[in-house]
């Protein structure tokens, strides 16, 4: 899914063109299922080996054109960085194996959950490790997300994993990527060149043993693994751009978005089961979210007008 925690630059407003490049990249998120589901076939960690492999040059072309290398050099040098930035590639790879395995397993429902459930997580995330006060909104949103997760857990018989292993991973991959000095773009080149080095020894082990997809099973696999690269660097760049010229509250409501689609075409595309727990726990979720989104735009209208209006 999508990079949608890395902390853009505040905006005093939102430009158009932000707003133009945040909406594309949520869309894309929004439909990567059909292309999930048209990898099922193959084993999601050789997926994702490839999404590794063919994100690099994109990433590598865009930090090029933009005359960012420099900041990829320093960062080479740094034993911290490239530290910190093991720490957020192994993340990220955990979140995109079990994202890639839930959708061709028949459970991008359980997908959309945990992207819902994310940005409470980075709430409870910052209370706990960073000591930050939560407000009552944010308390019961996190109160109804525990609610529903429950309701999940009940029903399954078992804790709604890859809803909760989703949050986990994306949550803290966002908590460790802000300690990288570094932009989103150079985070990104950074992270899948230092995954590129086992990717290849993994794909190269697959072929050699005759379990790999790309030589031997024909152009159709071929095309889909090199597309993969495509479908994971180009939002990402997208977004990068887009979130500096946004406002925060702005990001932090339109990161519903791919979610709800996700939701939608789970349910009406996939025809994955939907039951009354399920309903039961989205309309949790939704409350939940409704809460935080309200309080979060009520506080980002009172700082606007605090800093909008004339000094005594």
């Amino acid at each position: 899914m999508a990079d949608a925690e890395k902390t853009p630059v505040v905006q005093n407003g939102d430009s158009p063109r932000g707003f133009a490049f945040a909406l594309t990249a949520y869309l894309l998120w929004g439909f990567l299922p059909f292309f999930m589901k048209a990898v099922a076939h193959i084993p999601a960690f050789e997926v994702v080996a490839h999404r590794i492999v063919w994100s690099l040059p994109l990433a590598g072309a865009v930090l090029v054109l933009l005359g960012r290398t420099d900041d990829i050099r320093m960062a080479l040098r740094s034993p911290r960085m490239l530290k910190m930035a093991m720490v957020t590639a192994f993340l990220v790879t955990i979140n995109w194996g079990i994202y890639v395995w839930a959708i061709g397993a028949g459970r991008a429902l359980e997908t959309a959950l945990g992207y819902y459930i994310n940005p409470l997580f980075s709430i409870f995330l910052g209370a706990v490790l960073l000591k930050e006060k939560l407000n009552p909104a944010q308390i019961v949103a996190i109160v109804l997300a525990a609610i529903a997760v429950v309701v999940l857990a009940f029903d399954a018989g078992g804790l709604p994993w890859v809803s909760i292993g989703l949050a986990l991973s994306w949550g803290f991959y966002a908590f460790f990527r802000k300690t990288l000095p570094v932009g989103p773009n150079q985070g990104f080149f950074l992270e899948v060149l230092l995954l590129s080095v086992p990717a290849l020894g993994y794909i190269a082990y697959l072929e050699a043993s005759g379990q790999g997809h790309f030589f031997d099973t024909g152009l159709a696999d071929v095309a889909l693994l090199m597309t993969s690269g495509v479908v994971t660097a180009v939002p990402l760049m997208i977004y990068a751009n887009g979130a500096k010229l946004l406002r925060l509250s702005t990001i932090g409501i339109m990161q519903y978005i791919a979610p709800t689609m996700i939701f939608l075409i789970a349910v009406f595309v996939f025809h994955e089961p939907f039951g009354t727990p399920k309903l039961i726990a989205f309309i949790l979720i939704w409350a939940a979210l409704a809460v935080y989104s309200t309080s979060m735009l009520m506080e980002s209208r009172a700082r606007r007008a605090v800093v909008a209006s004339p000094a005594e």
